[in-house]
């Protein structure tokens, strides 16, 4: 006890020294014009929480990807004993979120978005639940012990709420006297810059925080979005250099008939992202009525069911999906068999609504994308026009989750650069987004930020 004091203290003097030693100084800082002034004060937090947020981006990132390796080398090293290590594995996930801070299980974009909607509604005083510094270790430790059992999980979603914490509580600190910042901008330019940073797809971040997370003009926050996108997309790429998600696929002789290919299969993975919404919306009803044993029992099922069809039939069903994207756009085995996608699409609806921290959009990319390798195998398409349904299947699947045409389209964009392929991308998140309203009106992330806010206003 006397060590966690004596730690505390010397935090607070450490605080107190960087406040009266770089932050005071700007109080009376003599600039020719006080426009100038006014104008640097109220970029700089926006500055540092990019800053920030993009190391974080770039350490969580690279933890994840270790963890989904040492889970590949267990698989093969260990073979059957991957059942019980998955299983206390997805249990530490879970009961890291329960006990510490429940508002970090899942996604973590419905979280952004209804604090959002609670600063709008006067109710700032309850974001600490949704974003706060707690949940950014919380987040991260979940996900990772998930990761490393094996589970169907992406960090994209999380690396939007960490960075959504990290520019509040970045506010928070701001002292009295400081020009005024609107908190929601915040939080919106943090969550654009969490996305940029995730995926190195600064226009994604862009669009995203049009499309997703804001019903107010862009012409009142379009500075600090471009701002926090930009040191954000700088400071990872600084670190790990210029790269795309997915690379450079193929994808240059196209024939014309691949239109109605395309459409077709965006019209079939669109609607299974429909299913996708119900199933997991279904699943989540149905866990909150289950006592901590039958839930315990839940992610023992689960993690069980991601062993077996990891361990008999292929391994690439586990974990987040990019090695199965990458093996689909650019090695010779290019069609998926029909377990495939099965495994991805359940494995992800049992993990995304486990109650531990973890996202869907690299699952819902890698599940879109074996669909699409499905569909290609049944049509016997060439490498090229495979490659192009692959992604197309990736836009169309991840718009019937997300109901976010523009973002899925740039997105995929961004990560292949097949700028050549733009069309096909906007008729694939256009059919998508049809197919998936057809079977299921509401999207995944609506029917969890009202049941968020449900719990928080209580």
């Amino acid at each position: 006890m006397r060590k966690q004091k004596s730690f505390s203290k010397k935090i607070l003097q450490y605080s107190i020294y960087l406040y009266r030693r770089f932050i005071l100084p700007l109080k009376n800082l003599d600039l020719p014009n006080t426009k100038w002034k006014l104008s640097l004060l109220s970029a700089l937090p926006f500055w540092v929480a990019s800053f920030l947020v993009g190391l974080i981006s770039v350490l969580y990132a690279s933890l994840f990807g270790w963890a989904e390796e040492i889970y590949f080398w267990l698989l093969e090293t260990v073979s059957y004993w991957m059942f019980p290590v998955s299983a206390v594995l997805f249990i530490g996930g879970w009961y890291i979120v329960h006990r510490f801070s429940p508002y970090a299980s899942g996604s973590g974009i419905p979280q952004v978005v209804a604090s959002l909607e609670l600063i709008q509604h006067k109710r700032s005083s309850r974001i600490i639940q949704l974003l706060s510094f707690p949940i950014i270790l919380v987040k991260i430790a979940s996900s990772m012990l998930m990761a490393l059992g094996g589970a169907v999980i992406g960090r994209e979603g999380p690396t939007i709420q960490i960075a959504g914490a990290v520019f509040k509580k970045t506010y928070d600190f701001l002292p009295k006297w400081w020009p005024r910042i609107s908190p929601k901008n915040m939080i919106m330019t943090g969550a654009a810059a969490g996305l940029a940073a995730a995926f190195n797809t600064p226009l994604g971040g862009l669009v995203f925080a049009i499309e997703e997370l804001t019903k107010t003009h862009i012409s009142n926050f379009k500075n600090s979005i471009f701002i926090g996108v930009v040191i954000a997309g700088i400071t990872a790429q600084s670190i790990v250099g210029s790269y795309l998600y997915l690379g450079y696929p193929v994808a240059v002789n196209i024939s014309y008939a691949m239109v109605f290919a395309v459409i077709l299969s965006s019209l079939f993975t669109g609607g299974f992202a429909g299913l996708y919404t119900k199933l997991t919306i279904k699943l989540m009803e149905w866990r909150q009525t289950l006592n901590i044993k039958k839930r315990v029992l839940f992610l023992v099922f689960g993690s069980a069911f991601i062993t077996a069809m990891a361990l008999y039939f292929d391994h690439k069903i586990a974990c987040g999906g990019h090695e199965l994207i990458i093996t689909s756009l650019f090695s010779q085995n290019k069609y998926s068999e029909w377990y495939v996608p099965f495994g991805k699409f359940i494995g992800s609806s049992i993990c995304f609504v486990s109650g531990a921290a973890g996202g869907v959009f690299a699952p819902a990319l890698s599940v879109g994308a074996s669909i699409s390798g499905f569909f290609s195998g049944v049509l016997e398409l060439s490498g090229d026009n495979t490659n192009l349904l692959v992604m197309t299947g990736m836009v169309a699947f991840l718009t019937g989750i997300t109901r976010s045409p523009f973002t899925s389209a740039i997105l995929v964009l961004e990560m292949t650069d097949r700028h050549n392929l733009i069309f096909f991308f906007m008729l694939a998140a256009v059919m998508g987004n049809i197919a998936a309203r057809s079977l299921h009106r509401k999207p995944l992330y609506e029917y969890i930020k009202e049941s968020i806010l449900r719990q928080i206003k209580k």
